[in-house]
């Protein structure tokens, strides 16, 4: 049910994209996070990193003081396995903004079985005429790493310090 209901409004929210790219700020681009787990994660005497780094692709929409963004997730050492999240957040701000997100992690070729939810703080800076550079700190939670032998499963709290370029179209 949840696969079903985060699919159908990542849908709509792509459909409706070309009618609201006319009404405001349509900015695209791509970034990369360093990531660190607020727990460590070891047991049975086997350690996982719990520190890595992703890149992504982005869109954001803004309308005033309200935003919309669409983020591809890609993950090469996730706890000892490639991962790619796609992610939607609502955001509020200006230069100084505010937001909340849900997302989703691939693993191994299977999706998660329940979505992460996240907050984000970041600083939205007009570098040069149409491009912008977007710092961020997220936090995201509820979220689980499955691994190969499905045995171990980690519910951990994680922590993103990212940063990404964006073009204004």
């Amino acid at each position: 049910m949840n696969k079903r209901l985060i699919t159908t409004a990542v849908l709509l929210v792509f459909l409706a994209l070309p009618v609201a790219s006319h009404a405001g700020d349509t900015r695209i681009g791509g970034g990369a996070t360093y990531w660190t787990s607020v727990d460590d994660l070891d047991w049975d005497g086997e350690s996982f990193d719990k520190d890595g780094y992703s890149l992504l692709a982005s869109y954001q929409y803004w309308e005033g003081l309200f935003g919309l963004e669409l983020d591809c997730e890609f993950l090469p050492d996730r706890f000892g396995e490639s991962a790619i999240a796609p992610q939607a957040w609502l955001l509020f701000g200006d230069m100084i903004y505010a937001g909340a997100g849900i997302g989703t992690t691939h693993t191994d070729g299977e999706w998660a079985d329940d979505p992460f939810y996240a907050l984000r703080a970041g600083l939205n800076l007009e570098i040069l005429p149409h491009i912008y550079a977007d710092i961020n700190a997220n936090y995201r939670f509820n979220d689980v790493a499955d691994f190969d032998d499905k045995e171990h499963k980690i519910d951990t709290d994680t922590i993103f310090l990212g940063v990404a370029l964006r073009i204004s179209l």
